[in-house]
């Protein structure tokens, strides 16, 4: 059977940082891409905040350099599933989807997380194309334009306020005849002028043409329909961390989040490390996710050398 020093299972910044780092520290990494390579980056048209990319750089391009710059130092990059972990003995036993198993000397888990949709096919026809669930890596593209967030809790507030520095006119629809948000959030909202809360509405549709989305077709509690025209269209209801394949094997929060020691990688299993947006509930960011990615490589390398 196949045994690695590393293995690394995701393939977003910060699954391909953590390679960078375990391959220059010659762990020689095998790093699994998983069912959506290069991460949610991928479904972004347009980044301009990660640092390096001044005239700024596509989702699809940035994972691209960073794929090439893994293996360029040595990471086998698989294409595959992992399907499960058997975290009672070490070498950990790790199933691949389609039969394979490897022992793995140490493991990043780099999973991600995943933005909830409201699973409208107009919503996935858009998606990159003025449909975004984050304010903060797309707002900038909408300055001085009118845009809608969906949601009522603080991640929705904290986001429409953010739009709302940036854009003409933000509508906040809200399904609910309140908002779940706290007290703080809500003076925030109800104190910007350019906020306009839409109360006990609900996405119909998302409406646009080839060049993306022109508007938003909202229906009323009691059944009445209209049409608002913005051009972009940010969810803001939550996100659901991929920690299945972890369920019942580290410690997770309360939201489902990978549990580490404070200021480190470290999982609830020994030699088991975590990095990305698969413990991070706060920041949701490249730039932090490949940074943490880092941070899991030094500290496998340290828990490898401590252990041979």
């Amino acid at each position: 059977m196949e045994q690695v020093k590393c293995l690394i299972i995701g393939s977003g910044p910060a699954g391909f940082t953590a390679a960078i780092y375990a391959a220059r520290a010659s762990l020689s990494p095998v790093l699994y891409e998983g069912i959506e390579p290069g991460g949610q980056l991928t479904t972004t048209t347009e980044i301009e905040n990660f640092p390096g990319y001044p005239e700024g750089i596509s989702g699809n391009a940035m994972m691209d350099d960073l794929r090439r710059q893994a293996k360029r130092f040595g990471t086998d990059v698989r294409t595959g599933i992992v399907a499960s972990i058997d975290t009672t003995q070490r070498p950990f036993r790790v199933a691949i989807d389609g039969g394979d198993e490897i022992l793995a000397e140490s493991i990043i888990i780099a999973t991600g997380a995943s933005a909830k949709y409201l699973g409208l096919p107009s919503e996935l026809r858009f998606r990159g194309m003025g449909v975004s669930a984050c304010a903060t890596c797309d707002g900038f593209f909408y300055r001085k334009q009118d845009v809608a967030v969906v949601g009522g809790g603080d991640t929705a507030c904290e986001e429409a306020t953010y739009l709302a520095s940036l854009c003409r006119q933000v509508y906040l629809i809200v399904r609910k005849p309140f908002l779940r948000a706290s007290k703080a959030m809500q003076e925030r909202v109800f104190n910007t002028p350019n906020i306009k809360v839409l109360f006990e509405h609900n996405t119909a549709e998302v409406l646009g043409d080839d060049d993306g989305v022109t508007g938003v077709r909202v229906r009323k509690n009691d059944g009445e329909e209209y049409e608002i025209p913005i051009s972009g269209f940010f969810l803001a209801i939550g996100h659901h961390p991929n920690t299945e394949l972890v369920a019942g094997k580290l410690a997770l929060d309360e939201q489902g989040y990978i549990v580490t020691v404070a200021g480190t990688s470290r999982t609830s299993c020994e030699g088991i490390f975590a990095a990305g947006d698969v413990c991070d509930p706060h920041y949701r960011q490249a730039i932090v996710a490949a940074g943490s990615g880092c941070i899991a490589a030094l500290d496998a390398e340290r828990f490898l050398a401590a252990n041979k």
